[in-house]
């Protein structure tokens, strides 16, 4: 393995790259020697990141939910590593939860991360060549919290996801794990941050003292999708500063 450029010759495609997490694990993948696809819905955010990224990578602009992208996955038999990325998070109440928000998380953190990643392995089982899923988990797939029970329950799906399909894909010498990341700032969570109440709150809960960003949950993306880690199958990785060892 070159430790230089550790994802030299795989293509990685990355859900929700336009920002946040999935920027920058479209941008380490790059760095780290992969070809890139990067999956997004705006159009602009994508030719932001192509502009940074520079020739590794290409985008394509897409709706994950939708049946064409998974589809048109299926038949791709050039995907190396999937980052499981695309996810979303709506705080509310469990007596305050509506119907909105709960079909748009199931939809979005479950159903289309399992479609995204049913069709990937799909080709990868046609190639036989092996290959990695990772989906981008959270502490929260480990631990419950206030306001956070459809969040939770997406999450708890996923590291169950991770383990069954880690289970069924290895005779196919396919690799799936998690990484379970503590808050990280980003777009999505900035306005809560900027909230000195949930500052706090983050502050007590970490034993670190610090959220993550974005590249410390790329950094364990890269590790999980390089032979590194080839006997890491079935396990999450948690970048939690601590918070779901208490």
């Amino acid at each position: 393995m070159d430790r230089a450029s550790p994802l030299n010759g795989l293509t990685v495609l990355v859900t929700g790259a336009g920002r946040g997490i999935g920027r920058a694990c479209a941008l380490s993948s790059a760095q780290a020697g992969a070809r890139v696809v990067a999956v997004a819905r705006t159009r602009r955010d994508l030719d932001d990141l192509k502009e940074e990224a520079g020739p590794r990578l290409e985008t394509r602009q897409a709706d994950v939910t939708e049946q064409a992208f998974w589809r048109e996955l299926e038949s791709n038999s050039n995907i190396d590593v999937l980052v499981n990325n695309a996810g979303t998070n709506r705080l509310q109440a469990i007596d305050e939860v509506d119907d909105a928000t709960l079909d748009l998380l199931l939809m979005l953190n479950v159903r289309s991360a399992f479609k995204t990643s049913q069709a990937v392995a799909r080709s990868m089982i046609a190639r036989r060549r092996g290959g990695a899923i990772i989906h981008i988990s959270s502490q929260m797939g480990h631990v419950g919290a206030a306001k956070r029970s459809v969040y939770c329950m997406t999450k708890h799906a996923i590291e169950g996801l991770t383990k069954a399909m880690a289970i069924e894909l290895a005779a196919h010498d396919i690799r799936v794990n998690a990484v379970a990341p503590t808050i990280v700032e980003t777009s999505m969570t900035a306005p809560f941050l900027q909230d000195a109440s949930y500052r706090q709150f983050a502050m007590d809960t970490i034993p670190l003292k610090r959220v993550a960003e974005p590249q410390d949950v790329a950094e364990a993306v890269v590790y999980l999708a390089s032979p590194a880690a080839r006997l890491v199958t079935g396990t999450s990785l948690k970048v939690d500063g601590g918070a779901t060892a208490q």
